[in-house]
């Protein structure tokens, strides 16, 4: 599927400079801490109600079901009187019943809906995809999203896909964007020392340091904004924690998310690891654009059977 369904840059850099000046209201003002938070939450998710325009119907082969979540206040800290909310879910099986299975973690303002793209790209790699949207997107339940209720989706979804792929050597956790923040959380969470990796792999793609990090470069670099805001989404602090091979992409011409975070993020890594730069990539495309390059260093770091189009699980 083409992927020509992406804000403009201009569009994203403006969202991330509101986001600065949310911040630097919160410094000159003690009055309104409350909507503040609640102002900085709605700019880092952005949440579009609905389908994407360009959402088309869903493929063959994709079955829908929900994730049970523990429900969370408004501030996404604590849970609410034992309750339960559901979390919206695809989940596609790869033709051969040995391939290896994908949890997808998308980023923001876009739904599943508006993935479909990309996790097509995924299944055609040869992987079953579990995708989940968090609560507040799509036909998940739930208002606004915040970085703890995210984290909190994540391991819910974790605990399906776990069900639905018992053998850890064929489970990957993949995240794009503000997803490869989520995953990235998610993986150090379930890396403890002295017990096997949880998983095959992580694969991060178009993601950044820290959310302060994203801010300070579309404004000025002296700013604090990492004391001033509440989405901390530090995945700087957390990627050395993670045992497990890990895959950061990103595309060179990444003007919304530059190639510098996730060099840095690669940096921070521990081994076994691989960077692939992909050239002419953009924040959504390096997949399609470079897929051999892609298929390739899933061969090389994972030990994958890339000698097709598709993927074969050894």
């Amino acid at each position: 599927m083409a992927n020509n369904i992406a804000p403009t840059s201009d569009r994203r850099t403006s969202t991330l400079r509101r986001l600065v000046i949310v911040a630097l209201t919160a410094v000159l003002t003690m009055a309104g801490c409350a909507q503040l938070a609640q102002k900085e939450r709605e700019l880092v998710f952005r949440v579009e109600p609905g389908e994407a325009r360009w959402f088309s119907g869903m493929p063959a082969g994709i079955k829908e079901f929900d994730i049970p979540v523990s429900a969370a206040d408004k501030a996404g800290d604590r849970a609410l009187n034992g309750g339960t909310q559901k979390l919206h879910a695809w989940w596609w099986p790869a033709a051969d019943p040995k391939a290896p299975a994908l949890l997808y973690l998308h980023g923001s303002r876009w739904n599943l809906t508006g993935q479909l793209f990309r996790i097509e790209q995924l299944h055609d790699f040869g992987f079953s995809v579990l995708a989940i949207d968090y609560r507040g997107f799509g036909k998940s339940e739930g208002e606004l999203p915040s970085e703890e209720t995210v984290y909190q989706d994540a391991q819910a979804g974790w605990n399906r896909f776990v069900e639905l792929q018992p053998d850890a050597s064929r489970r990957f956790i993949y995240g794009h964007s503000l997803g490869g923040a989520i995953a990235v959380d998610l993986a150090a969470k379930l890396s403890t020392p002295n017990n096997p990796p949880p998983a095959r792999g992580l694969i991060i793609e178009s993601t950044f340091t820290t959310l302060a990090d994203m801010a300070r470069s579309l404004s000025v670099s002296w700013l604090p904004v990492g004391m001033i805001l509440s989405q901390k989404f530090d995945s700087a602090a957390k990627i050395a924690a993670v045992r497990m091979p890990v895959l950061v992409v990103h595309g060179r011409e990444d003007r919304y998310v530059p190639a510098q975070f996730g060099e840095q993020l690669y940096a921070a890594a521990k081994a076994p690891k691989k960077l692939l730069l992909v050239e002419g990539g953009t924040h959504n495309n390096s997949m399609r654009i470079g897929g051999a390059e892609y298929l390739k260093a899933l061969g090389e770091l994972f030990g994958l059977d890339t000698r097709h189009t598709a993927i074969a699980a050894q």
